[in-house]
């Protein structure tokens, strides 16, 4: 028998031991802890129990959805398939994982047992019991360790499936949640196409329903407008009295007026009989503001007007001013608000003699026009119906209605919506009644907005053309602009 020595493990040469390749990959950077159990049986120590697995946390979780699946959403239960999916494929790479451990836990078991046989025949007595036991443990590690294997196989096997349904599940929780996604989009369009044709039928309603309170209102203020005429038939109140009557009045002194110029004419004419001059004019019309004085001749000798040279003036009440009227060379001149209070004259020069003419006093004013003005003031615009029947001297043929706006700081002529000029009050622009022009010259204004544009404007009424001239004047000099006709108040002398 071989004797042994006691330091026999401190005097072993290093050598003896074969040393582990380095081609051995560890999963760890320590060894697994074990525990010896009863019949030297090799034992696993016992993890937290509170610390669940993988495996058994995406069992849970399958279990949940599969609960959960009816009273879930659509997107809700595509995300925890989703989240399922990713669990399974983390516990197959644990799983790989494990599986390389294991090979490298075989690998260390095989190298360890060769160097435990190795040593086993150096040496003897209780330290070859003792390296007996360890491979004898060596070897009951190898076999736990093999089924340890074959219960990762049939994990893996199992998370295998696990993955494949969670996938198949992913999948078509997917399909559903576009099937869920094109439906909720018709429904939406549908949705929309009906809001849509409410909110037409409503517009179409409001529509309709504003135009019959349109027309039940119309309707009413035509009724209430009759009602009032009905009763002011019936019972007239003294106002219209008092306008009957005024009006009777002001026609009774329009004539009256006529009556005393045909008087003073015919004075007139008897005394130059008498003194042996005799005219071959005279000036006829009433002379007032709003009428129209045109010159007649008066005897079978009198030259052709047409033949003559003519020009009006007018003369201050006083006789000492004499203003040349620019532009009135026509046998026919309407008097403009400038002209009242003043004496109209025009001369006539024929075949060398000069005849002059003029009215027997000044021309008065128009009976209620200072008060229609005054009215007119208050106003911040004032429209007026006219026609353009010339434009930068051109005759036009049509006779549209166009609108004249009088303003505090401009006038404008419109038509329809479009605008045809538009200025404030300046000095280049200039306002005055037509001066010629027939019958119509009563109703009749020039108005040049700027330079090189001129429009002759036709009123409906001559209380129209001569409110308008005064209210335009009254802004302008309020605007500090004189507004007149072309080169008025031109002194002549007297």
């Amino acid at each position: 028998m071989t004797r042994v020595s006691r330091d026999f493990g401190y005097t072993m040469q290093k050598e003896a031991v074969p040393v582990v390749t380095a081609d051995v990959i560890f999963a760890s950077s320590r060894f697994p802890n074990y525990k010896i159990g009863p019949n030297n049986q090799i034992m696993d120590t016992k993890d937290d129990p509170k610390v669940l697995s993988m495996k058994e946390v995406v069992a849970r979780e399958t279990a949940q959805l599969l609960e959960q699946q009816k009273r879930l959403s659509v997107r809700d239960l595509a995300s925890k398939f989703e989240k399922g999916l990713a669990a399974a494929a983390k516990l197959s790479e644990e799983a790989r994982l494990r599986e390389a451990a294991s090979l490298e836990k075989h690998v260390l078991l095989k190298k360890l047992r060769e160097a435990l046989e190795s040593l086993k025949g150096r040496v003897a007595g209780r330290n070859k019991e003792d390296v007996e036991d360890a491979i004898a443990m060596v070897e009951a590690l190898a076999v736990q360790l093999a089924q340890r294997e074959g219960e990762l196989i049939q994990e893996k096997t199992e998370v295998k499936k696990l993955a494949s349904f969670l996938k198949q599940a992913s999948e078509d929780a997917k399909k559903l949640v576009d099937e869920e996604r094109a439906f909720a989009r018709s429904e939406i369009e549908s949705a929309r196409s009906a809001v849509q044709r409410v909110e037409e039928a409503l517009q179409e309603h409001e529509k309709m329903n504003r135009a019959i309170g349109k027309q039940d209102l119309e309707q009413l203020m035509r009724e209430v407008q009759e009602a009032r005429r009905i009763k002011m038939l019936h019972q007239p109140s003294k106002v219209m009295d008092m306008e009957h009557e005024l009006r009777a009045l002001r026609a009774q002194l329009a004539e009256k007026s006529r009556h005393y110029l045909r008087l003073q004419k015919e004075l007139a004419r008897t005394k130059k009989g008498e003194e042996g001059v005799r005219n071959s004019y005279e000036l006829e019309g009433t002379e007032t503001l709003g009428s129209y004085l045109q010159i007649q001749p008066c005897s079978d000798n009198a030259p052709e007007l047409s033949k003559c040279s003519i020009q009006w003036y007018r003369v201050s009440s006083e006789g000492a001013k004499k203003e040349l009227i620019s532009g009135a060379t026509k046998s026919v001149y309407a008097p403009e608000p400038f002209d009242v209070g003043r004496i109209l004259q025009v001369d006539i020069i024929s075949e060398g003699q000069h005849i002059v003419l003029s009215t027997t006093g000044p021309i008065d004013p128009a009976a209620g026009l200072g008060t229609y003005v005054e009215a007119l003031v208050r106003k911040h615009d004032t429209e007026f119906n006219v026609v353009v029947t010339q434009m930068n001297g051109s005759h036009l043929s049509t006779e549209s209605i166009h609108i004249l706006h009088v303003g505090k700081m401009r006038m404008k002529l419109c038509k329809g919506k479009a605008t045809i000029a538009k200025e404030y009050y300046s000095t280049s622009m200039q306002l005055c009644g037509v001066r010629g022009g027939g019958n119509a010259a009563a109703q009749a204004l020039f108005w040049q907005a700027k330079q090189g544009q001129s429009f002759v404007l036709a009123f409906e009424s001559e209380r129209e053309r001569n409110a308008a001239i005064m209210l335009a004047r009254r802004f302008a000099f309020d605007c500090n602009i004189m507004l007149a006709g072309p080169d008025d108040r031109s002194l002549l002398g007297t």
